[in-house]
């Protein structure tokens, strides 16, 4: 009897063991599950947002910058995309400003540094060929050298105008991180309509670089 009650209470902890045992690995499996799962809410949002870091053409449930940007519906995606283009069409707006702000500074510094009529007068009186010359306007060609550093204020518009293209700029690259086909697209577009709208200059003739030249880059510096 001494021996069988021994026997079955072996039986009786071994089994006991391999319960707990079973236990502690179902409920270390459904820890890493819930983790997993975690995880991948994270990448896909916690509205079922549609992300993936490889080229996609994703519209309904696609998500960008934030979970509130959330293109439940295809009107939205287009909405979104119209929102793209007309943002990146901000940028070339931002980008010729930056350049009519600058140009606005030079015409007034010239003007205040060259007379135009006292030297045209000088010229008149003196038959002085140079002091005619100096006499002809800022914007007709003429080829003024020397520098200026702009005042406090104009400097301050000057680095008010690049941040804000720099924070455009550095919106629309996250968005093209998203590598939708449809967005990039549209960011290409936005590019044509903006630089066709706002950098229809006119080239002067005789200028060595036109504004196409003078950008820093062509992306999104």
């Amino acid at each position: 009897m001494d021996m069988s009650s021994m026997t079955m209470d072996m039986s009786s902890s071994t089994m006991t063991m391999a319960m707990s045992s079973t236990g502690t690995a179902t409920a270390a499996a459904s820890t890493s599950t819930g983790m997993a799962g975690m995880d991948m809410g994270g990448m896909g949002g916690s509205n079922d947002c549609k992300i993936s870091m490889l080229w996609n053409w994703y519209t309904v449930d696609s998500c960008f910058l934030a979970s509130s940007w959330h293109n439940t519906t295809t009107g939205m995606f287009a909405g979104s995309c119209i929102g793209v283009i007309l943002l990146t069409m901000s940028l070339e707006l931002l980008r010729r400003t930056g350049k009519e702000y600058d140009r606005y500074l030079i015409r007034k510094h010239a003007e205040n540094v060259i007379p135009a009529p006292a030297a045209a007068a000088t010229a008149k009186n003196g038959d002085d060929k140079g002091a005619l010359e100096n006499s002809m306007p800022f914007n007709q060609g003429t080829v003024h050298s020397g520098s200026f550093r702009p005042t406090v204020l104009e400097q301050a518009v000057r680095a008010l105008l690049h941040m804000v293209q720099f924070a455009v700029a550095y919106f629309i690259m996250l968005l093209a991180m998203y590598y939708n086909g449809y967005i990039i697209i549209c960011i290409f577009i936005g590019a044509y309509i903006g630089a066709f709208v706002f950098h229809w200059e006119h080239l002067d003739v005789g200028r060595r670089a036109t504004s196409a030249s003078q950008e820093p880059t062509v992306c999104c510096a």
